[in-house]
């Protein structure tokens, strides 16, 4: 029996390149995350949240309801005022406490222009702290299944 000797071909070559598939399925996946979290960065609502260290503060917070109903007249803790009053009633409370807060209850159907002008009244005065009161919708009834 005569052994022959089998023809060998050389072995490939190294790869000189880059494989660039793994690089673009970890770039694809770090655009993804940047896509989801970026308007969620942009956004985010600024809270100003008390600080809890020993003690409560004794201060009780100032504050002025003023209320306006449907046709427009204002009310100061239930006292009917016009403008006039209403400023001097603004300027008596931030001579008092400059960091008063007028919460702000205004009818659905109160223009805005009326609301903006008892905002534009207290900040005048010296009042720069707004809230405005708002009722909480009613819970939606749940079908019975």
């Amino acid at each position: 029996m005569t052994f022959g000797r089998l023809e060998r071909k050389p072995g490939s070559a190294p790869m000189g390149e880059i494989n660039m598939t793994p690089l673009i399925d970890v770039m694809l996946v770090l655009l993804v995350i940047f896509i989801i979290t970026a308007p969620l960065m942009v956004s985010s609502v600024k809270v100003d949240l008390p600080q809890a260290a020993g003690g409560q503060n004794t201060a009780v917070p100032q504050w002025v309801a003023v209320s306006i109903d449907r046709s427009g007249q204002v009310f100061v803790n239930d006292k009917p005022l016009n403008d006039a009053a209403l400023a001097q009633t603004f300027g008596q409370a931030a001579g008092r406490h400059p960091d008063t807060e007028v919460q702000l209850r205004a009818d659905t159907s109160v223009p805005y222009g009326r609301v903006v002008a008892v905002m534009g009244l207290a900040q005048k005065a010296g009042l720069s702290r707004i809230g405005f009161v708002a009722e909480a919708p009613p819970a939606a009834a749940s079908a019975p299944d």
